[in-house]
């Protein structure tokens, strides 16, 4: 029986807790599915060998009466820019393509308290920079819905084994929408939680505002699992959220449209959205009137915005990466391009970027002051080919750069506040197409209960 690989999580480990599989047979299941599809997608790149002693030890646990973690027995896997303790983590970086961590990220930690089984490591581009998911150590990772195109990215990986039904669960991490893009580009859930909802340890940058911890799985009901398990302040990170009296999965499961105040912003970037996209994303945000909701279209435009995240990136990069800069020769074209033009900023520059950066929370804290939700298409195009780096054109505008495609995702970061992609239906070549739902201030309980009702509402199934 491996059926089950295919369906949400939450319904996997029911099926544990009634004894009808156990969590080794769960992990040999993921396995044998690892060796039918990650040859032609790419999205496992380091298997853990104790994955099955692991399953194991669950099982005898539960065969000795002890209780069950809320993750018990799913195979999750783990970004390859997140350590795992004695296994390879090698950032997608020839730098380190033989570096092993001699101990486990706190998220890792808390996934594996909870119950979860580390099958291994998922692919990502050089230090997670870029959203289209290849690097000079282990390759490309293909879409599974249609192997000639992108994944996505940064987490890549993650979403290509969730869609695949190579794990359970995804662990990643989201700086300008690496979460949320391969999410959207892989019809699967992807959440940015708030900034220091999930502690992000061990960390180059701790002070760091602007990437995220976060989980991606197939159901919104399983992101909310998972988030309930790796939420929470840690003595080992600076940045912390409340988490006293949340219930995410209880929000989830009691997800109700009537009396909702929704926005929906067609291009809150400006810089274009493929006419299908627009349609699909449209076509579910005002379906929600259906249900009870109230929608209106809002005109919100964070164009002004796009170049502070640049700046904001590129503070980024140096503070993360200043430990190698003397390395960075030996960096891919992305990465190194990010430095050097990082390094060419002013310390005006930066000020005004960060004033911007005041104005996005700003601009959408008066929106939340009369909508509860806001809903915008995630990616402007649908998946480009896997061998591009990023699409030369969305609906007939040039991009500049590998980065001005992302730009929908990347303005959003900045406002710190929860954000998730869910899928919304199919385009004219029967690929997903992502909605992107974001919350107010510690709102991610009103942005997952309604990704659950939009992909209840949607259901696109997953690739054959």
């Amino acid at each position: 029986m491996t059926g089950f690989l295919l369906e949400s999580a939450t319904a996997i480990r029911r099926l544990i807790d009634r004894r009808e599989v156990s969590a080794r047979e769960v992990v040999e299941a993921s396995l044998r599915r690892i060796e039918e599809k990650n040859g032609e997608i790419n999205a496992v790149v380091t298997l853990d060998p104790r994955a099955l002693d692991a399953a194991a030890a669950l099982d005898q646990r539960l065969a000795r009466g002890e209780p069950a973690g809320p993750l018990h027995g799913l195979p999750v896997g783990i970004k390859d820019v997140t350590p795992v303790g004695g296994l390879r983590t090698t950032y997608g970086s020839p730098l380190y393509a033989d570096h092993v961590p001699a101990e486990d990220a706190e998220v890792v930690r808390r996934l594996r308290a909870a119950g979860a089984v580390v099958l291994g490591k998922t692919n990502t581009p050089e230090f997670a920079t870029g959203a289209n998911t290849w690097n000079e150590v282990f390759g490309r990772t293909r879409n599974p819905w249609n192997p000639e195109r992108s994944a996505g990215g940064s987490t890549g990986g993650g979403a290509a084994a969730l869609a695949t039904g190579m794990i359970a669960l995804a662990e990643g991490t989201d700086l300008g929408g690496s979460l949320r893009i391969p999410a959207a580009f892989c019809g699967v859930v992807g959440l940015r939680p708030s900034p220091g909802l999930v502690p992000t340890s061990p960390a180059d940058y701790s002070w760091d505002t602007l990437q995220v911890t976060g989980p991606i799985a197939r159901r919104a009901e399983d992101v909310a699992l998972v988030l309930q398990a790796i939420a929470g302040p840690s003595a080992r990170a600076p940045l912390a959220q409340p988490v006293a009296g949340r219930d995410f999965v209880a929000a989830v499961t009691g997800a109700d449209c009537r009396g909702l105040r929704v926005a929906y912003a067609p291009d809150v970037a400006r810089i274009g959205v493929d006419p299908t996209v627009e349609s699909v994303c449209r076509g579910a945000a005002f379906e929600l009137r259906q249900a009870g909701a109230t929608v209106e279209e809002s005109d919100l435009d964070l164009e002004y915005a796009k170049e502070s995240f640049i700046t904001l990136r590129g503070y980024w990069m140096i503070a993360q990466h200043r430990t190698r800069l003397d390395r960075r020769d030996r960096f891919g074209d992305n990465l190194r391009g990010n430095v050097e033009r990082a390094l060419g900023h002013t310390m005006l520059e930066l000020a005004e970027a960060e004033h911007r950066r005041g104005r996005v929370w700003e601009d959408l804290r008066r929106l939340f002051e009369r909508v509860d939700l806001l809903l915008t298409p995630t990616v402007a195009v649908p998946p480009f080919p896997v061998t591009q780096n990023y699409p030369d054109t969305i609906a007939g505008r040039p991009m500049m750069t590998y980065i001005d495609w992302i730009a929908p995702t990347f303005v959003l970061s900045l406002a710190g506040l929860p954000v998730a992609s869910v899928p919304a239906g199919l385009d004219r070549e029967g690929l997903p197409v992502g909605l992107q739902i974001v919350g107010p201030p510690q709102g991610e309980e009103k942005v997952l209960a309604l990704a659950r009702l939009v992909q209840d509402a949607y259901p696109i199934g997953l690739p054959s």
